[in-house]
């Protein structure tokens, strides 16, 4: 009858009523529960914040074993120091990446060695990024398009505008060999070499001066000293290319071997008594001779002074206490290329 008829699921079973007839068993107290605070954004493995702060605790690995960099710092913005647009980064190949519109066209004008530029995928292009990519071009350089995700990998997090230039790591030359080549083109040697100088923009001028005088090498330890990164080769203005850069163990034993070699060893200081344009140093310059220079704030090390020769210094006026080590090299090679060139000129009459 219709009075009786039911809707087809309209009606709960007898004795049902609204919830559980069962316990849960503490199911749904868990539930409740929930999975308790959001954890920081440094611990969730996915969120930008712990990216950074991963690839902080990288730089900071790789800085106590080269010889002590001040610890990351924890947080969401990247610690002091940490790579921006413009920087240059090393890999774990050795690689260099230089990051930054402004730094690759700057590297690419000025010659420093790369191996491939990567390009963002759906880059904007301006003049900057069309002078790259000619530059490339002319070159030979492979041009690879490459997602920002993996620029952001190569760079360790530097801002790098969608343009990386991958630069292979220097070829050091070793003094023996360079002393080796001096002896056998008959040149009297002269070796520039540089202790605790740590800016590698002032390597790049050192190493200018350097080759614009005639110098044989750049002597180089390997701690505590720049290296011949793409800031060196930018401001050594190709002069890279040409003169040799060597790097030793130690500074104190390789000057022994400059010793050995016939170099009179000359170091830098402004405490020293001797000017660098004295006649004793002139007349010394005339012969083999390896020039140190130091840091511009500590100078020469206890050690490094206690073998040279001869420690002269560069008369100044006025309040400055220092030169920095590229200029400080200018003046001491132009007093060693003007003492050989009057001996030069002695010897023909």
């Amino acid at each position: 009858m219709a009075g009786n008829s039911t809707r087809r699921g309209a009606v709960r079973n007898a004795g049902s009523k609204k919830g559980a007839t069962t316990g849960t068993g503490g199911k749904g107290r868990r539930a409740l529960e929930g999975r308790g605070p959001t954890p920081p954004a440094e611990e969730r493995t996915k969120h930008p914040a712990a990216k950074r702060a991963a690839a902080a605790a990288r730089r900071a690995e790789q800085g106590s074993a080269a010889g002590g960099a001040a610890p990351a710092r924890s947080g969401g913005r990247p610690p002091v120091g940490a790579p921006r647009a413009g920087r240059t980064t090393t890999s774990r190949s050795g690689n260099e990446a230089v990051a930054g519109r402004n730094s690759v066209v700057e590297a690419l004008r000025t010659g420093v060695p790369a191996t491939a530029l990567h390009v963002a995928t759906r880059i904007e292009t301006d003049d900057r990024v069309r002078e790259v990519l000619r530059a490339a071009a002319d070159r030979g350089l492979p041009v690879l398009e490459t997602t920002r995700t993996d620029l952001d990998r190569m760079t360790d997090g530097a801002v790098h505008q969608g343009l990386v230039l991958t630069v292979p790591p220097y070829s050091y030359s070793t003094l023996a060999d360079v002393l080796d080549d001096d002896a056998a083109a008959g040149r009297a040697p002269l070796v520039v070499a540089l202790d605790g100088v740590t800016d590698p923009r002032n390597l790049g001028a050192v190493v200018r001066s350097a080759a614009a005088f005639g110098a044989s090498c750049v002597l180089l330890p390997e701690r505590r000293s720049a290296g011949m990164t793409a800031s060196a080769w930018k401001t050594s203005a190709g002069a890279a290319a040409r003169l040799p850069v060597a790097r030793e163990t130690n500074l104190t034993r390789a000057l022994k071997v400059a010793k050995d070699a016939g170099c009179f060893v000359i170091g830098l200081d402004a405490d020293a008594d001797a000017p660098v344009g004295s006649a004793d140093v002139a007349r010394i310059a005339e012969g083999p001779v390896a020039i140190v220079i130091g840091s511009e704030g500590r100078g020469l090390s206890r050690l490094v002074r206690e073998g040279c020769d001869l420690v002269a210094s560069i008369p100044m006026a006025g309040a400055v206490e220092s030169l920095n080590a590229g200029v400080a090299c200018s003046i001491a090679l132009y007093e060693v290329a003007r003492a050989r060139t009057a001996a030069g000129a002695r010897a023909r009459l």
